[in-house]
């Protein structure tokens, strides 16, 4: 299918923009139970200390502080990474969670509860999020973006809600960049990813398709002029295990 405006990649395939939410949808509905279950059997382990990354860059005060801080997690719905910067940081910091997948929200919702942890989950579209104009003091998106549909709707909302001095955290797979590894790499996405995913969640297209769509998604440098075009300024990345993932930063000034 020719490339247009009104098209959008759904993994290596072209498909209607306006469906590109409900196929989505679809393969989240499908694997949300298993979800983080499949994060550590997909990295190795390797996704808890690429979000640990994320959290120190979020920087939330420490335990003894009780100044506020407003962290918004978006497509964050199993609760991963709000779960971390909850315990990070002190009395003052407040978790909100906004992610378009009532199932997923579900289970971050489960998740919260059994820790005792006071984290607010929204159902909220990551291109219109249901959240005033510079309400948060950094948001982050971890391994969703290359989802949504309007990646540059996305970007511009993030902008939005961030306080002016707030900062963009973005985690997300990027293009291994070490000789030899970037096969290796290949040969395990393309192959044995799937193979889990459907021994462990019964569904290997939702993981082919998610390999697939880490190959569409923009180079680290292509994503950081995305950022600035939505108005980020000192916009940045940087490269973790071998370029297997990038943490992009961006501020509101």
């Amino acid at each position: 299918m020719a490339r247009g405006a009104s098209d959008a990649d759904f993994g290596f395939r072209r498909v209607p923009l306006a469906d590109k939410q409900a196929l989505v949808d679809d393969v989240f509905h499908s694997v949300a139970r298993r979800y983080d279950l499949m994060n550590d059997l997909m990295s190795g382990g390797l996704h808890r200390a690429w979000k640990d990354a994320l959290v120190t860059a979020v920087n939330p005060p420490p335990k003894k502080s009780d100044r506020g801080f407003a962290l918004l997690d978006i497509a964050g719905g199993t609760g991963d990474v709000a779960l971390r910067v909850a315990e990070a940081g002190g009395a003052g910091t407040k978790v909100t969670v906004a992610d378009i997948n009532a199932e997923m929200l579900a289970v971050g919702r489960e998740r919260a509860e059994k820790t005792a942890r006071d984290i607010t989950f929204v159902e909220g579209n990551a291109e219109k999020l249901p959240f005033p104009d510079r309400s948060f003091d950094v948001a982050t998106i971890a391994f969703g973006i290359r989802n949504v549909p309007r990646i540059d709707a996305a970007l511009a909302e993030a902008h939005r809600v961030l306080k002016i001095g707030g900062r963009f955290l973005c985690l997300e797979f990027s293009s291994v960049d070490v000789p030899g590894l970037d096969r290796l790499y290949d040969l395990y996405s393309f192959n044995v990813i799937p193979a889990v995913g459907r021994m462990v969640t019964g569904d290997a297209d939702a993981y082919r398709y998610l390999v697939e769509s880490i190959r569409r998604f923009p180079k680290p440098p292509v994503f950081a002029d995305m950022m600035r075009a939505a108005g980020f300024r000192r916009a940045s990345f940087q490269k973790l295990t071998g370029g297997i993932v990038a943490l992009h930063s961006g501020w509101r000034l």
